[in-house]
C-alpha cells in the first residue's frame, strides 16, 4: 500500500535478516547468566492469556526502583524472550527491570495492548519499590509513551510513581498505518488510530520525557520522533550512526546517555 516502504525498516538495513536470532541467542545466553546468579524471576503473569507474561531481573543488591522494557516489533512479532539482554543496563546501574510479553496482532488490538501493558506495569511494580521509568522500542516506544499520558490506562498510584519515559523510534502518530498492509493484522480504524496516538494527547505533567531515534532511520520514524517531541515539549535525541535495530543498543550500557535520560543517572 501506499506508506508500505516507508516504514519498511528491514528492506533498508544491511543484514536485518540476521538481527531477530542475533537478538534471541543473547536474550537466552544472558536471561541463563542472570537466572543462576539468582537474579531472575522468570514467566510471571500479569493476566491469564498465554502471552500476559513478564520477566523481572534484578540487579545485584536492593533495587533502586523498577524500569521496564517493551519491545517493539509493530505489535504482531517478538516476545520477552528475545529480548531479556536489554534489561542488563539498567541492572548494572542498580535497578530492577522488568521485560513483559503481550497478546501479538492480530489475536489483540493495539488498544487491547495497551491495556495489557498497563497490567504488566502494575504487576510488576508490586513486586519492586521505588520510582518506575519505562522504555519501549518502536511499537514499544508507541505503548511506554500511552502509559505516560495524562489520560493513560495505569491506576493512579502506580502512574504517580513514574518518573521518567522514553520512547525509543516510537510510533506516536498511529494514523499513517491506516495506509500500510500491514493494518490487516493491527484492524485500526480512524478512530482507534487517533485515540491511540501519543503525539495527539497530552503528556502527564509529573513525568520526564525524552524522545530517541536513530540518526540513520527511516524518514518517517525519524518524523514520528519529532512529532511527539513537538507535541509533548520534550527532547528529541537523535543517535548518531545508528538505525532502527541498533538504536537500542545503548540500554545494554549503564553509562550510556539513554540509561541516564531513563534513570536519571
Amino acid at each position: 500500500m501506499e506508506l508500505d516502504a516507508a516504514y519498511d525498516n528491514a528492506g533498508h538495513i544491511a543484514g536485518a535478516a540476521a538481527y531477530p536470532d542475533r537478538w534471541a541467542d543473547a536474550a537466552t545466553e544472558w536471561r541463563a547468566v542472570e537466572a543462576a546468579l539468582g537474579r531472575a524471576r522468570l514467566n510471571l503473569p500479569y493476566g491469564s492469556g498465554a502471552r500476559q507474561r513478564y520477566d523481572l531481573f534484578y540487579p545485584a543488591g536492593r533495587p533502586t526502583g523498577l524500569a521496564v522494557f517493551v519491545h517493539g516489533g509493530y505489535w504482531r512479532r517478538f516476545g520477552r524472550e528475545d529480548w531479556s539482554h536489554f534489561a542488563a543496563g539498567c541492572t548494572s546501574a542498580g535497578w530492577a527491570c522488568a521485560v513483559p510479553s503481550y497478546t501479538l496482532a492480530p489475536a489483540a488490538r493495539v488498544a487491547a495492548i495497551t491495556t495489557e501493558i498497563a497490567a504488566a506495569v502494575t504487576a510488576a511494580a508490586g513486586h519492586v519499590a521505588g520510582p518506575i521509568s519505562l522504555a519501549g522500542h518502536s511499537a514499544g516506544g508507541h505503548l511506554v509513551a500511552r502509559m505516560a499520558m495524562a489520560d493513560g490506562p495505569l491506576p493512579g498510584d502506580v502512574a504517580a510513581r513514574v518518573q521518567r519515559v522514553v520512547p525509543i523510534s516510537p510510533l506516536s502518530d498511529l494514523r499513517p498505518l491506516l495506509r500500510t498492509s500491514m493494518n490487516t493484522d493491527l484492524r485500526l480504524d480512524a478512530e482507534e488510530a487517533a485515540a491511540e496516538s501519543p503525539a495527539l494527547g497530552k503528556k502527564c505533567d509529573s513525568v520526564a520525557v525524552a524522545v530517541w531515534v536513530g540518526a540513520n532511520e527511516r524518514p518517517a520514524f525519524l518524523d514520528q520522533a519529532r512529532w511527539l517531541g513537538a507535541a509533548w515539549g520534550a527532547p528529541v535525541r537523535q543517535a548518531a550512526g545508528r538505525h532502527h535495530f541498533d538504536v537500542i543498543d545503548a540500554l545494554r550500557d549503564p553509562t550510556s546517555a539513554m540509561i541516564a535520560d531513563l534513570l536519571g543517572a
